[in-house]
């Protein structure tokens, strides 16, 4: 596509207001060749020929002899690099040598399986003498062919999942497979972050234990996109030395990076326009173009919201191309999902909207233009969607549009951070206590557990294997536990999600069809009674959220407007782990407990966003044992923020939003899983809270707790850059609303406060004191209404804890002792509707 020319009509439209801040020119990079130390086998060269690969890449020569010489690997380069071949080449030599060996190739997600088991094919059709018997292993693979490949194959594609819940449950079926491992590849591993990291990391501990029962000790070959830490990630992941492969000798096409910060709506230039809007224009304007185009956004219902934007906007003036863009996201059904992928690959669409579900190496072919809806929540996210177009010679676009959030307003400012910026570490916690008491029920089910195996799943082994032996799962003998359970513990575990309790949606209006599946917290944020749900651009009504069987029970309708729910939330502190005098602070980080309640929802109009209504709603409040770094200022600073007519929570909770927000420029995470609150009942004076949003913590905050000093720098720099003057959602946030649950907690909700946040900063950072300017008439009457009503009286009320410990802190061990009895019940009850 010609993209000055697309630019510069776009600026000279009506609505155009100066969007366009930084144009970054990506220049097109030459290839970089090398020779291996030995000769490629012939029937491997003669299959790279028939491919018209005549030479490798500089990478795939330093991966492929590191291979040879026996070393783990992870290969970390650009999309489109051509990682398969560092993998694919020493497996076929190897298949070559001895036609006996066996590996496993590992994919997040069914599609990328379907994707490389093409290139595999493709391979054996052009010397059909090549020793490769592929197939993908999965959910969706017939019985008959399951037993096939399990006796027959040598090269078996499949995912974590599938790993853990179908294959090493059963490996005495796999014996000889297992006898005879070599390789296990995982592909993207930088995906393998957060819960279903740390998920995956448990996996590959049991798979290796399983591999020494049978006496093999294969290799591992990881590859990911650009990350800080890829062979800390790698280590962590499989729990052996890995040899780092980062010379990239890929070439790439031109590419031009557009920075989009949608304008002002109001005088005050607090307010925005919808970046979802300027999507929407974007878009059309390109597929009227007819150029492929590729928009991610950062949540299911905006990409339904999208979608539906724009094929309005094409029917009204080009009907034939409104079919020729499609949704796509979580939460469809398998065959809706291929269909899609399927329809991309043969150009039968011009356009998706999509959540991250298509952000990986899947080839959904020829893409000319990227739109990325908000800031990713990292660096290397970002270039991974932004890798999606480009992929020929000809020059790619990718426009960044920004929201009216913290980080997303910073980099718009300062174009130079992002460009220049290292890609952010990708966190796991393999030793997650919660983690790990799920993986070592399905271990001890798999083989006996013995005290060797506390390296591989932690320290807190020994006492887990006592919870499960009084709850009578395992039964001890000597140095061992055996199993005893009656279940099948790896159907308990959902790896990409450490909520156990899923809903289903039925479609009343459709003979209650299910027509998609979420946990826990979505269900009670999206399906809530008198929520409206959208799916595949068509809104639903949810007549009621059943509990008890877990179901939400939607019918559609023509609705104008959708909704957003509002919840509150609530910290105990359980345990303090570690603690330090920072500056003039004292930060702690441990075991907190986290209480959150969804208690209204808003009606927002499509389109306008204004908003039509609110709703009260009755549900349950969730409980959430975790981790959390907490900020204790000196009285000195709050007080001096109260002589300038300022309330000092409201600048606390300031820096507590914009902490959240830039925690994440740090470890590679994405900002929802961290919370973020102030709270005075646990510690006696005003406090800054985050947490991390998963059971038993992950690390993302500890992470913050060592790095406290940058995090709270890059507070102070985000604070000072914006141009507002009291505070708007692109520094501290937006307000929030007060709690209305019961007639005596009716407050004033919560203005954040930028010059008050300001003026903390400069003290907790010992800088020279920040003079903030007299608050506005607004601000004033707010503190004359008096100070933000805290929690409920009994929450308030509760004085922080410090119970004894002596093995597992009893809030993560009540935890799992409540999850193993709900297992236990769930066995005896059995299956039902709606389950």
């Amino acid at each position: 596509m010609n993209v000055d020319a697309f630019l510069r009509e776009i600026e000279a439209q009506h609505g155009y207001q100066g969007q366009v801040v930084h144009v970054h020119d990506v220049a097109q990079r030459e290839a970089q060749y090398a020779e291996p130390a030995e000769p490629l086998h012939p029937a491997v060269k003669a299959a790279l020929e028939a491919e018209g690969i005549t030479r490798l890449y500089s990478h795939q020569v330093t991966a492929v002899d590191a291979i040879r010489r026996g070393e783990n690997v992870v290969v970390v380069t650009g999309t489109a690099s051509g990682k398969t071949l560092c993998y694919n080449i020493p497996v076929l030599e190897r298949l070559l040598e001895d036609p006996r060996a066996k590996a496993f190739y590992l994919f997040p997600t069914k599609a990328l399986a379907q994707d490389q088991l093409r290139v595999l094919n493709r391979w054996k059709e052009t010397d059909p003498s090549l020793p490769v018997e592929a197939g993908t292993f999965d959910g969706d693979t017939p019985r008959d062919l399951r037993r096939k490949l399990r006796d027959q194959g040598n090269v078996i594609l499949t995912n974590p999942d599938m790993l853990h819940t179908g294959i090493l449950p059963n490996h005495s079926r796999w014996s000889d497979f297992f006898a005879q491992l070599r390789f296990v590849v995982l592909d993207e591993i930088h995906t393998y972050r957060g819960v279903f990291g740390s998920q995956v990391a448990a996996v590959m501990r049991r798979l290796r234990r399983i591999c020494e029962h049978y006496s093999a000790d294969p290799q591992f070959v990881c590859c990911s996109a650009t990350i800080a830490n890829p062979d800390e990630l790698a280590r962590a992941l499989i729990g052996k030395p890995v040899t780092l492969v980062d010379n990239d000798g890929s070439p790439s096409g031109p590419r031009k990076f557009v920075l989009w910060n949608p304008p002002f709506t109001d005088e005050g230039k607090m307010e925005r326009r919808s970046p979802n809007t300027e999507a929407q224009r974007l878009m059309t304007a390109l597929i009227k173009e007819h150029i492929p185009t590729i928009t991610f956004v950062r949540a299911r219902v905006v990409a339904e919201l999208l979608y539906r934007y724009v094929q309005n906007n094409l029917m009204k003036g080009s009907p034939r191309l409104a079919g020729a863009v499609r949704a796509y996201r979580g939460g469809y059904l398998p065959e809706e999902r291929r269909e899609i992928e399927q329809k991309l690959f043969n150009g039968e669409l011009l356009g998706v909207t999509t959540t991250t579900a298509l952000e990986l190496g899947i080839d959904i072919g020829s893409l000319d233009a990227c739109i990325i809806v908000g800031y990713p929540g990292s660096v290397a996210s970002t270039l991974q969607q932004a890798g999606r177009a480009g992929r020929r010679e000809e020059e790619a676009l990718v426009i960044l549009i920004a929201q009216n959030t913290p980080i997303d307003q910073y980099l718009m400012q300062h174009p130079e951070y992002f460009f220049g910026q290292t890609p952010e570490h990708a966190i796991v916690d393999p030793h997650n206590p919660h983690i790990a008491a799920a993986h070592l029920r399905c271990a001890a089910a798999e083989l006996p557990v013995t005290a060797a195996d506390e390296e591989a799943f932690g320290e807190y082994t020994p006492a887990l294997m006592e919870i499960l032996e009084e709850g009578g799962e395992v039964t001890r003998q000597r140095d061992r536990w055996y199993w005893r359970g009656r279940s099948y513990p790896a159907r308990d575990i959902n790896l990409r999600n450490m909520d156990e309790n899923n809903y289903l949606i039925q479609d009343e209006g459709n003979d209650n069809a299910v027509i998609g599946m979420v946990d826990e917290y979505s269900a009670f944020t999206l399906l809530h009674d008198q929520a409206i749900y959208m799916h595949r651009g068509e809104t639903y009504f949810v007549n009621r959220l059943d509990l008890s069987r877990k179901v939400a029970y939607v019918e559609r309708g023509d609705f104008d407007y959708y909704t957003q729910a509002i919840d509150r939330t609530d910290i105990k502190i359980d345990e303090v782990e570690e603690s330090k005098r920072w500056r003039v602070s004292e930060v702690n980080f441990g075991a907190v407990t986290v209480t959150t309640l969804v208690y209204m929802f808003r009606k927002i109009k499509f389109f306008s966003r204004d908003s039509v209504g609110f709703g009260n709603l009755d549900l349950p409040t969730r409980e959430l044992q975790t981790t959390a770094l907490w900020i204790i200022p000196p009285a000195a600073a709050l007080a001096r923020v109260r002589e300038f007519q300022r309330i000092p929570e409201d600048g606390l909770l300031g820096i507590a939003n914009v902490a959240s927000a830039v925690l994440p420029l740090f470890v590679m995470c994405d900002p929802l899983d961290l919370g973020s609150l102030v709270d005075s009942s646990q510690t006696g004076s005003a406090t800054i809270f985050l947490f991390d949003r998963y059971p038993g913590g992950l690390g993302l905050v500890e992470k913050g707790y060592e790095l406290i000093d940058q995090v709270m720098e890059a507070c102070l720099l985000l604070i000072r850059e914006c141009g507002c003057d009291e505070g708007c959602p692109s520094c501290v946030g937006s307000p929030l609303p007060g709690y209305q649950a019961g007639s005596d907690q009716d407050t004033r909700g919560k203005i954040p406060d930028k010059e008050a946040a300001r003026c903390i900063l400069h003290d907790l950072l010992e800088l020279e004191p920040y003079v903030p300017k007299p608050p506005s008439r607004q601000r004033r009457e707010l503190i004359e209404q008096g100070p933000t009503a805290g929690a409920p009286a009994a929450a308030a009320a509760e004085k922080r804890s410090a119970r004894p410990r002596k093995r597992l802190p009893e809030g993560v061990e009540r935890r799992i002792r409540e999850r193993l009895n709900k297992l236990k019940e769930r066995r005896e009850r059995g299956p039902s509707d709606g389950r």
